[in-house]
């Protein structure tokens, strides 16, 4: 019996013993557990304040070096991220200074304004105008500042070329122009304002140039040439067979300086006055035939000629023949300009619903595309191409004629091939 209980005492006494033990191992287990852990918490914790240097240092256990590495990738990851970030942040700001240095540097002033007029924002060139000092125009209401001088035409959502007048810069010509920032929630406007003054001075002085021109240099042209038809008519004695040439070629002259003169004054009153036709019906059979019979010597002294062909039911035409004249005139001599071949230039009359039409058709150098919409334009010239006197007003002031009787000009044309100036007059 005794040794009974005796051998059930060891079996406890062992029991005790393993659990001890076990025991033992497991905290000591788990106190690395708890190690790993806090290392691991510490980490997460640096991460989230920024410090990206942080790692974990290796462990012996599989399994925790997995957990090490992968959390120690994600933060080499981060860190690569955030070197991204801040070269793309030093890259935008970079870009930003550029951006604001190019809109400080121009020669226009920038405002944006929201919906009550107030200013978020303007340039430096803004500020001088306004004659205001940093951030002082910050809310201040734009109309503080600028006055249109038509109040009926300042719609602040589409302006376009409107002239303003500054308080606080009197003496200069402004313009404005606006555009939505349409991208945004809350409603911008940006306005931008340039001082025209220059301009303004520059046209006036050109006026006042065209205006003398046209009025005192005409009356010696006109007189000189008198003077040259009196000269060959032999008024002044006999002259001999050079002093005819020379005196030609003197009359020549004079009169493509006159003709230079007239579109400058016609020009001139254009702008001025307006084209005003003086309408009349005439056939136009004749008028075009006698206009040809004035340009054939012209066209023969380069060897070109000139062909007409009457239209069979001899039309009228209802508009102010000085002024066609001129309009068929200018496009014949450009067309004798612009030849480089021996074929004839070509006079045509034809009929489109509502219009009669008269094209001049050359067969010469042509017109480039990128041309064809700029030759109306006014000054544009490509006479200077080929080295001949021309104001680059002879087109834009036919194009004026043509649409003060309802008509218009239209060009086609082919480089080398062929060039077909159509005139429209309502019939």
């Amino acid at each position: 019996m005794f040794s009974y209980f005796y051998i059930i005492n060891i079996c406890v006494i062992i029991v005790f013993i393993c659990l001890f033990f076990i025991t033992r191992r497991t905290n000591k287990r788990w106190s690395k557990i708890n190690d790993y852990l806090g290392k691991v918490t510490t980490t997460v914790d640096s991460i989230r304040y920024g410090n990206l240097s942080t790692k974990i240092e290796k462990v012996e256990h599989p399994t925790y070096q997995n957990v090490t590495d992968s959390i120690n990738r994600m933060v080499e990851t981060l860190n690569d991220r955030e070197r991204m970030i801040i070269e793309y942040q030093t890259e935008l700001m970079r870009q930003n200074k550029l951006l604001e240095s190019v809109i400080n540097s121009l020669s226009d002033g920038i405002l944006i304004i929201n919906e009550k007029f107030e200013i978020l924002r303007a340039t430096p060139k803004i500020l001088k105008w306004f004659g205001v000092k940093g951030k002082d125009i910050i809310g201040k209401n734009v109309f503080d500042f600028i006055q249109p001088v038509n109040e009926d035409s300042f719609d602040v959502s589409g302006l376009s070329n409107v002239e303003v007048f500054i308080k606080h810069t009197p003496t200069n010509n402004f313009i404005v122009n606006s555009q939505p920032l349409s991208s945004l929630e809350k409603k911008r406007f940006v306005l931008i304002i340039k001082d025209i003054t220059t301009e303004k001075e520059i046209e006036t002085l050109k006026e006042d140039f065209v205006a003398t021109l046209t009025h005192d240099l005409k009356v010696p042209i006109v007189a000189a040439s008198n003077m040259i038809d009196l000269f060959l008519a032999n008024k002044f004695g006999e002259i001999s067979e050079k002093q005819k040439f020379a005196l030609d070629n003197m009359k020549e002259s004079n009169k493509n300086l006159l003709e230079l003169v007239q579109i400058l004054l016609e020009t001139y009153k254009l702008k001025e006055q307006g084209i005003k036709p003086l309408k009349e019906n005439f056939a136009l059979n004749p008028f075009l035939q006698d206009i040809v019979n004035e340009m054939e010597p012209i066209a023969n002294k380069i060897k070109i000629g000139i062909t007409f062909t009457p239209a069979k039911d001899n039309p009228t035409l209802y508009a102010d023949p000085l002024q066609i004249q001129r309009v068929i005139k200018n496009l014949i001599s450009n067309a004798i300009d612009h030849s480089n071949t021996k074929k004839p230039i070509e006079i045509k009359i034809g009929k489109i619903p509502g219009f009669t039409t008269i094209s001049v058709i050359d067969y010469g150098q042509g017109i480039a595309k990128d041309e064809l919409k700029m030759i109306f334009n006014k000054y544009y010239s490509a006479a200077k191409k080929l080295r001949k006197v021309g104001t680059g007003l002879g087109l834009y002031l036919s194009q004026q004629i043509a649409l003060a009787h309802g008509g218009e000009i239209l060009v086609t044309s082919e480089e080398n091939v062929k060039t077909e100036f159509c005139v429209k007059i309502p019939s």
